[in-house]
């Protein structure tokens, strides 16, 4: 969440940054709030202070042996006064900290004003495939081919969950595989956490509560399945302070990914485009502010680094301010050409979220031996994101008789060069 200091300091300027995500945003109630807690925090102290030196006064008389009835019953009434004030200000704090919960991060200098389709394309890789009129979609391709099942997953699950079948699965297994393996070999730290979250590890990820309706719960045991592995990894050093010497961390991870996904989708959307269930290889940094954006930087390289070995044709776009994910400061997507809807889709999102994540989640570092801490940034990318991966594959690897040659690097992994 953000620094109530810098709300505080310069609400005005904040406040028009915010407006480039929402416009509809008014931090009014909120700085009002703050108002009231800090004067109700002063008027606590106040007493506070008060009823001490009154307990000293006290103990001096009786040391005189004096009377001391009066300050006794006046610090009573100070005692019934203060507990009614704390209670006020418990309320304050609950309903400001409900109020910042809802605030999204403010936006990075360098990210452009816009909505949705106002992204920048900053660079684009790779020989885009052809139009030839033989090319199908992955819904085709999977059914013809014998590697996708859509119906019996619906049958299983409802719609939306995919099943992949025969080499339909060991191609999704491989990828999972060697996007591990790949991202371990470039130094980072791998990870196989639990594959669902409590509602604090979810708060933490801002995940909740503004986005309670995206994910799915399981209310017996007041667990949520996993949305993204970001919402674990964030919490792995969750309420500690790290060693400065020690960062940056960089860690890998495997999960299946849950989400609702609520509201319609048109024809192009379906298969494997946006489902309920999908598997994902995420990176996830903690580092200090001075080295986070070049943090960002090693972050999409990665990424990137799976679509050059997979040899994807992709582009790589700076995400509008009205397009970022709440806890986000700045996004780059890498998006994969699909020739079978004839547009680009999002296979990696990666983001920094500076302290926003930190803040809500007390995630600190001492940059020198006895140095005050101050919080960590936060990072995450796709490494990828299998779903689209797989519906790029099909796509843009077919051949003319109906095959699909694979790439190189999953070769060995399948055991065969076509599908």
């Amino acid at each position: 969440m953000l620094d109530i200091r810098t709300l505080r300091e310069d609400p005005e300027g904040v406040a028009d940054r915010l407006r480039t995500r929402d416009p509809e945003v008014d931090l009014t109630t909120l700085l009002e709030l703050d108002d009231e807690r800090l004067a109700l925090l002063r008027e606590v102290e106040a007493l506070k202070a008060r009823r001490n030196e009154g307990s000293q006064e006290v103990g001096e008389r009786k040391k005189r042996g004096e009377d001391a009835s009066d300050l006794l019953a006046e610090m009573g009434d100070l005692s019934t006064a203060i507990g009614d004030l704390e209670k006020r200000l418990r309320e304050a704090t609950e309903r400001l900290g409900e109020w910042l919960a809802e605030l999204p991060n403010v936006p990075h200098a360098s990210v452009p004003s816009g909505g949705k389709d106002e992204g920048v394309v900053l660079r684009t890789e790779g020989d885009r495939p052809g139009d030839e009129p033989w090319r199908k979609n992955h819904l085709q391709i999977g059914s013809d081919r014998g590697l996708l099942d859509f119906a019996r997953g619906a049958q299983i699950a409802g719609a939306r969950f995919p099943m992949y079948v025969g080499l339909g699965a060991r191609l999704e297994m491989a990828l999972i595989q060697f996007m591990f393996a790949h991202h371990v070999e470039r130094g980072y730290t791998p990870v196989w956490p639990p594959f669902v979250a409590s509602r604090e590890s979810l708060f933490v990820a801002s995940q909740l509560p503004k986005f309670a309706d995206d994910v799915y719960q399981m209310e017996r045991d007041e667990l949520y399945l996993n949305p993204t592995a970001e919402s674990l990894l964030v919490n792995l050093h969750r309420g500690e302070i790290l060693d400065g010497d020690d960062l940056p961390l960089r860690y890998v991870a495997y999960t299946p990914c849950f989400r609702r996904e609520a509201g319609s989708y048109g024809e192009e959307e379906r298969g494997l485009i946006r489902v309920h269930q999908f598997n994902k290889v995420e990176l996830f940094a903690y580092t200090t502010p001075d080295d986070s954006y070049d943090c960002l930087e090693r972050l999409i390289a990665d990424a990137e680094s799976v679509l050059q070995a997979l040899g994807m044709h992709y582009r790589v776009v700076l995400l509008a301010s009205a397009d970022l994910a709440q806890q986000a400061a700045k996004t780059i997507d890498l998006e994969v050409f699909l020739p079978g809807q004839g547009r680009y889709y999002e296979v990696s999102s990666c983001s920094n979220c500076e302290a926003f994540q930190a803040r809500r989640g007390s995630i600190r570092y001492r940059p020198r031996p006895k140095e005050k801490p101050a919080f960590v940034h936060t990072l995450n990318a796709s490494g990828l994101a299998t779903s689209r991966l797989v519906a790029a594959l099909l796509e843009n690897n077919q051949q003319e008789d109906g095959s699909i040659l694979l790439p190189e690097v999953l070769r060995p992994l399948l055991g065969v060069d076509v599908l």
